[in-house]
């Protein structure tokens, strides 16, 4: 898949089906509508294109929103090449790029600079300037620029009945079997692993400490969660920790995973964690001791529940 930063550094080799969207997560509805879009650039010898915008319009136009995104940008684009996408496209959204209207967006973007031969949309999409065109407007311009549009009508989106939105509160409020489901594969969080104080080697239960890099991506709720990674080419499971550690009295919220079985060093490198479900929320013990018992009952928890996901 050819990744291309913003549009005017695109030139087209042949016309192009077109989807466009912040497309969080690529959940299950996402999913959907690219394979349908693959499928049609196939046959009707078109190239696959996405058009995504970064950062999330959301940030740039309501300066005070803590949103936080479910992918990362290098998260999405590795999703969306398994996918069978040809061409991702991501242009930088700015208050500039904002203010354009529906008709310079339709022949500046779409046409010129996508060469787009056919669009295929939701059936709620606004663009333009304050959001002003629809996609009966769209439709007006394809007859005018002579490209299509498949509007994808509500009740296919509303019938998988999943959101982004649905997909974020999963996540932070611990839900993370809803959230799995919506989106058709594990959750996951990716970093590197740095060295923490060792508190965990101490009691027996060495632990990966996880650094991510974007401050955007979304954390999941505080508690114990059963994870699973693929680590030097093989397959672990383990348990992790989010949270600030209240036993010691932590300020920080640490990402800490104790992977079963698993004997190598993972200091210096990047892994993949894939949140399965969570366990049991973050709480205060009176002693190290107590909470070692704990840690012991929770690997057991985990150890049962691995077998639903062999």
């Amino acid at each position: 898949m050819e990744v291309i930063h913003n549009i005017s550094n695109y030139r087209p080799q042949k016309p192009a089906i077109l989807t466009i969207g912040t497309f969080d997560g690529i959940h299950i509805g996402h999913q959907k509508i690219i394979r349908n879009l693959v499928k049609k650039a196939t046959k009707e010898d078109l190239c696959a294109v996405v058009l995504t915008f970064f950062p999330h319009p959301r940030m740039v136009l309501q300066k005070e929103t803590q949103l936080k995104m479910i992918d990362t940008l290098e998260e999405k684009t590795k999703l969306l090449e398994q996918l069978g996408i040809e061409v991702l496209i991501i242009q930088p959204f700015t208050p500039e790029f904002s203010r354009m209207t529906a008709i310079e967006y339709t022949r500046n973007i779409l046409v010129n600079g996508l060469s787009i031969s056919k669009l295929i949309i939701g059936y709620d999409h606004r663009f333009g300037r304050n959001r002003e065109a629809t996609v009966e407007d769209l439709k007006h311009f394809g007859l005018d620029y002579n490209f299509t549009v498949e509007e994808i009508p509500a009740q296919d989106i509303e019938s998988i009945a999943v959101s982004s939105t649905k997909i974020r509160n999963a996540i932070t409020s611990g839900e993370i079997k809803k959230a799995n489901q919506f989106l058709g594969r594990p959750f996951s969080l990716n970093g590197l692993v740095v060295e923490g104080d060792k508190i965990g080697r101490e009691m027996g239960y060495p632990t990966a400490n996880l650094e991510i890099e974007e401050d955007y991506k979304l954390k999941p709720q505080n508690g114990v969660y059963l994870v699973q990674s693929s680590l030097d080419g093989k397959k672990y499971f383990g348990m992790m920790n989010v949270g600030k550690r209240p036993t010691i009295s932590g300020k920080k919220t640490r990402i800490e995973t104790y992977f079963f079985d698993f004997k190598g060093n993972l200091y210096g490198k990047k892994i993949r964690i894939n949140l399965l479900e969570k366990i049991r929320d973050e709480q205060k013990f009176d002693s190290l001791d107590a909470l070692k018992n704990q840690l012991n009952t929770d690997q057991k928890s985990c150890q049962k529940l691995i077998p639903n996901y062999l």
